[in-house]
């Protein structure tokens, strides 16, 4: 198996490994791509899709619907004409629907791959389409796609020098807050984790908690400590710990900042009996009922809790916080940001030209401002979200914190080691929130699953490097 670029994201569970490994092994790698569809290329219509075409497009349900496929759909069907339809299949489980597509050689002709059974990338990479041709060409604005969107995007999806995914939305992971309750209260979101102290005693004098967690992303605070330890010892904290470096989860700043995260949690900042409550429960507690100040998350949680929270929340990203500014490798402006929700175009599809040709129309600002419209999160089209956040804090507040950490925005998650080697680390990240275990235990079970990744043999070492 080739081994995949240093950019490969990789989301996957380790039961779809051991599923798509299967499906890899029963394609076969190396499918031929289909052969010319027999339509004009012209400038309309560069990738030369056929009249009367149907094009097949398999989407992941998820925290950010289907609509906006079906918006950018219907620009297929406009921009193209000649017969040409666009179906739009919605799916939650991706690896379970597309295993029997992908094995009997009838793979829709672009999907999403994403959620938490998505197909790792490297058992289908020779069965996808290089998407370099796809970045050169102009999309629905006359502009050429790569120049269209945020510098590192094209990369992101780049494997073994072929581009074989097109990320689409951009993420920021951030803590979240409700800047009217913080008004109200007269209370500043803190830049250090002395502050957040501070602010975890008067919240307490209000009968609220500084935060709160759910038992299935209990992990989210694992990405709050390492943004916090990256931006104050520096990007090799997270190459070191991608790298299963011996000894890198105890690096100075790591261990510095899960000591005063145990702080908080020995302090009774967070809502008690997060071990035993559904995620989206918790996040409830927060968005709802306010009775915690501050969640960490990537900016879906608007979308994602946006039958359960109060009235007038505003809700507002902040970055994490530093331990000390004095010698922080990054300013506290800096936040992790970048992009995801990967689609891809298979090789056997019927019509490569029509997954092309919709990726096309779904990256014009058109369709990238109806998704942010829709799900009131941006993607990687630039300048297609106004001011206002069409009416979201927490849409004009993502925009405006990216731009605030200008170059110093880093990203890791999208590209996550623990993702791509299957460690499983989410159950001590519960115990040690709920206090059930000491920063230093949790730092020993993270070696060790560390030390058990980097001894397994089964799995290509990857070399991660997130500064480049």
């Amino acid at each position: 198996m080739p081994r995949p670029s240093r950019r490969t994201a990789l989301n996957a569970s380790a039961t779809a490994a051991a599923l798509c490994l299967v499906l890899a092994g029963c394609a076969g790698p190396g499918a031929s791509p289909s052969e010319s569809e027999g339509g004009a290329v012209t400038d309309k219509n560069p990738f030369g899709v056929a009249a009367n075409t149907k094009v097949d497009i398999v989407v992941f349900d998820g925290g950010y619907g289907t609509e906006y496929a079906k918006y950018a759909a219907g620009l297929v069907e406009k921009q193209i004409g000649d017969g040409v339809t666009v179906q739009i299949t919605p799916s939650n489980n991706l690896s379970q629907s597309l295993q029997p597509r992908f094995v009997g050689g009838t793979p829709p002709d672009s999907f999403t791959n994403d959620g938490a059974d998505a197909i790792p990338i490297t058992s289908i990479q020779d069965q996808l389409e290089d998407l370099g041709e796809f970045w050169d060409t102009k999309n629905y604005d006359g502009v050429k796609v790569s120049d269209a969107v945020f510098p590192g995007v094209k990369e992101v999806g780049e494997y073994d020098d072929a581009y074989l995914n097109a990320n689409y939305v951009m993420t920021l992971f951030s803590l979240w807050y409700s800047q009217s309750l913080f008004e109200e209260n007269g209370w500043k979101p803190p830049t250090t984790w002395s502050e957040m102290g501070d602010l975890c005693t008067e919240a307490k004098a209000k009968d609220k908690y500084l935060f709160t967690f759910g038992k299935e992303a209990a992990v989210y605070y694992q990405w709050l400590v390492l943004d916090s330890a990256i931006k104050q010892g520096g990007i090799d904290v997270i190459d070191d710990i991608s790298n299963l470096e011996p000894g890198a989860w105890s690096n100075a700043a790591v261990k510095d900042v899960l000591g005063e995260m145990e702080g908080l949690i020995d302090d009774g900042c967070f809502v008690p009996g997060g071990a035993g409550t559904q995620f989206t429960q918790a996040q409830a507690q927060w968005s709802n009922d306010q009775d915690a100040l501050f969640y960490y998350s990537g900016s879906w949680i608007e979308s994602e809790m946006k039958e359960a929270t109060a009235d007038g929340f505003e809700m507002t990203a902040w970055p994490a916080p530093l331990l000390d500014a004095g010698d922080a490798a990054l300013p506290f402006e800096a936040v992790q940001a970048g992009p995801a929700i990967p689609w891809a175009v298979p090789k056997a599809a019927a019509s490569t030209a029509g997954g092309k040709e919709f990726l096309r129309a779904l990256f014009s600002k058109e369709a990238a401002s109806k998704f942010s419209e829709l799900t009131l999160a941006p993607t990687v089209v630039k300048d297609t979200v106004p001011a206002d956040g069409f009416g979201s804090s927490a849409l004009a507040s993502t925009m405006g914190v990216m731009e605030g950490a200008g170059d110093d925005l880093f990203s890791w998650v999208s590209n996550s080691y623990s993702g791509y080697y299957g460690i499983q680390d989410a159950p001590y990240w519960v115990s040690f929130l709920g206090g059930d275990i000491t920063a230093q235990e949790l730092i020993d079970a993270e070696e060790k699953l560390s030390a058990a990744a980097a001894a397994d043999t089964s799995k290509p070492k990857k070399e991660y490097d997130y500064g480049k």
